[in-house]
C-alpha cells in the first residue's frame, strides 16, 4: 500500500524505454539500476499509473518512491512531473539515474545540478519541472565507436559480454550512491562513488 501524499522523503527515477525490445540496452541503464535497488530492498514495482511503473522502499529512515517512466526516454518529464506533483515531492528530493556516453562502462558520475548534457530524457524532465536543480547519477555506457556512428543506434544497442562485469560494478555503485545520498548526503556520495 502506498503512503499518503507528502510522506515520501525521496523520489528515485530510473530512465529508460519500456518494452522488451529495449531491455538491456545502453539507454536503459537507469531502469537496470532501480531494478537492482528494488531487488536489494526486497521491494517491487507494484503500481502502474501516471505513465509510470513505481513502488516504494525504505532506505535508512527515509520513505522512498522508486519510479520507471513508461513514456519513452524523450518524454520522461511527463511522467516525472505528474508523479512528483501528485506526491508533492520537491525537486531537491529527486534523484534521476540515466545513461552517459561520455563515461566509460563501469564508471558513474554524481551531479547536484547543471545542464542535461544533451540527454533528451534529462532535458525533458528539467523543462517540465522548470529546474535543473535535480540530483542525477550518470552511468557510463561508453562512447560511440567512431564519430559517424548514429547516436540513436548506439544508445539502443546492447552491451557486449566483455562489458558485463564493468556494467555490474557501475550498477552496484549507483545503488550504493543512492543509499549514501539518502543517508549521508550528496557530498559523501560524490567523494565515494563519482569518477
Amino acid at each position: 500500500m502506498l503512503f499518503k501524499k507528502s510522506t515520501y522523503d525521496f523520489c528515485i527515477v530510473g530512465l529508460g524505454n519500456p518494452g522488451i525490445q529495449y531491455e538491456s540496452t545502453r539507454h536503459n541503464v537507469g531502469f537496470m539500476a532501480v531494478d537492482l535497488l528494488m531487488k536489494k530492498q526486497n521491494a517491487q514495482f507494484g503500481k502502474h499509473k501516471m505513465e509510470s511503473h513505481f513502488g516504494e522502499c525504505q532506505i535508512g529512515k527515509a520513505r522512498v518512491l522508486v519510479v520507471k517512466p513508461q513514456t519513452f526516454m524523450n518524454n520522461s518529464g511527463t511522467a516525472v512531473s505528474q508523479i512528483t506533483k501528485f506526491y508533492k515531492i520537491h525537486s531537491d528530493k529527486i534523484i534521476v539515474l540515466s545513461d552517459d556516453i561520455s563515461l566509460d562502462v563501469g564508471k558513474i558520475r554524481i551531479r547536484r545540478k547543471g545542464s542535461h548534457g544533451g540527454h533528451n530524457g534529462l532535458k525533458d524532465i528539467f523543462q517540465l519541472l522548470g529546474t535543473d536543480d535535480i540530483t542525477r547519477i550518470k552511468i557510463g555506457v561508453g562512447s560511440k565507436p567512431h564519430p559517424d556512428y548514429d547516436l540513436a543506434d548506439w544508445v539502443l544497442s546492447r552491451f557486449p559480454k566483455e562489458d558485463f562485469e564493468n556494467l555490474e560494478v557501475a550498477l552496484n555503485n549507483a545503488v550504493l550512491a543512492i543509499e549514501e545520498i539518502i543517508k549521508r548526503g550528496i557530498d559523501s556520495a560524490m567523494n565515494k562513488y563519482s569518477k
